[in-house]
């Protein structure tokens, strides 16, 4: 095997076989580690389905099974029970972003002054003029 190719180790797929279809009809399907495996090397790298290594088959089974489970719910229900079944994650992640705003972009021309709700405007008394 590549050593730059994603391959599921025997832990990880006797984690996710349970909870697999089973209700194939027609001719059995390929080997189902070979071809998850696939979906994830595609997933992980950000490339097209045509361009998937050929060591994990036909680029076309890689395609259709994400497209069909995908529309029968196999995959979020397999990441539901993948999340429900594990303790704590080994790593966490916090997605931070900083957007820079123009100094404008809180009122205009005016700045940063405060400006009654339209509540308080109802309710309040006229201010007076300086």
């Amino acid at each position: 095997m590549d050593a730059d190719l994603f391959w599921l180790s025997d832990r990880q797929f006797a984690r996710i076989a349970p909870h697999l279809p089973t209700d194939t009809r027609g001719k059995p399907r390929v080997d189902d580690r070979r071809v998850i495996s696939g979906i994830i090397q595609i997933m992980l790298s950000g490339a097209r389905w045509k361009d998937a290594p050929s060591a994990y088959g036909p680029r076309k089974t890689l395609y259709n099974r994400f497209q069909r489970w995908a529309a029968k719910g196999v995959w979020a229900r397999l990441f539901e029970a993948l999340a429900q079944s594990g303790g704590p994650p080994a790593e966490l992640l916090i997605d931070s972003s900083a957007v820079k705003a123009h100094r404008c972009a809180s009122g205009g021309k005016r700045g940063s002054d405060t400006r009654p709700s339209a509540d308080r405007v109802a309710g309040a008394r006229p201010r007076s003029t300086r």
